[in-house]
């Protein structure tokens, strides 16, 4: 039997579903290994550890808002090749939000209570983009990794030398990144000016403070 097209209805109750189990839910599991599991874990202070679980922990969120980002955008998406990037970028993601989570419960620490309040915003920005134009929805991806990418730059600079697993982590995370914003240039994305860059790093500032915290 032919397979059935889905309806606007079908396809939002799809996307609640997917928010409900990304927020509430244990991560799915990643289609690749974690780049941690073969590095050895070493001993850290308590210092070490309640900051590398902040910096996870953000790290995690940021995943969070990346899923919510690009299902919204994948809901709102003119053309079909478009929404198929968004959701493939999306399905890439899992394995970072799966490893983050795995190395916040390593380190003995949880992940972020505002979660819930950061896909919903997210989800709304992706979806309203693009609903203006996949242009506009593509670009904004390309600014928003390129956010991710100083943050995760941040953190490997701010990590602890002796966490070797985390920082495995986001090294593979930081690549994976600057390749999922490249894509989205090359697929016609619009290229943010620097004044729209920089108010996008005052909103993220704001998340990646309370994270880390919170």
């Amino acid at each position: 039997m032919a397979n059935r097209q889905l309806t606007a209805i079908d396809q939002i109750i799809t996307q609640l579903d997917q928010g409900l189990r990304t927020v509430l839910g244990n991560a799915p599991t990643p289609k690749r290994p974690s780049p941690a599991a073969e590095v050895t874990e070493t001993e850290l202070t308590d210092q070490q550890r309640q900051h590398a679980i902040g910096l996870m922990r953000v790290n995690h969120a940021g995943e969070i808002c990346a899923q919510a980002l690009y299902q919204g955008q994948a809901l709102t998406a003119k053309l079909p090749e478009v929404g198929e990037q968004m959701e493939h970028a999306a399905a890439e993601e899992i394995d970072h939000l799966a490893w983050c989570e795995q190395r916040i419960g390593e380190l003995g620490g949880r992940t972020s209570a505002l979660n819930p309040v950061w896909y919903a915003m997210s989800f709304g920005i992706g979806a309203g983009a693009g609903l203006i134009s996949d242009k506009l929805s593509l670009g904004f991806v390309a600014a928003t990794e390129d956010q991710v990418c100083d943050h995760l730059q941040k953190h490997l600079d701010d990590l602890p030398e002796g966490d070797r697993k985390s920082r495995a982590i986001v090294e593979q995370m930081l690549d994976d990144e600057e390749r999922h914003a490249q894509s989205a240039l090359d697929a016609g994305g619009h290229r943010f000016p620097a004044p729209v860059k920089k108010l996008m790093t005052l909103v993220s500032s704001a998340m990646t403070g309370s994270s880390y915290r919170i």
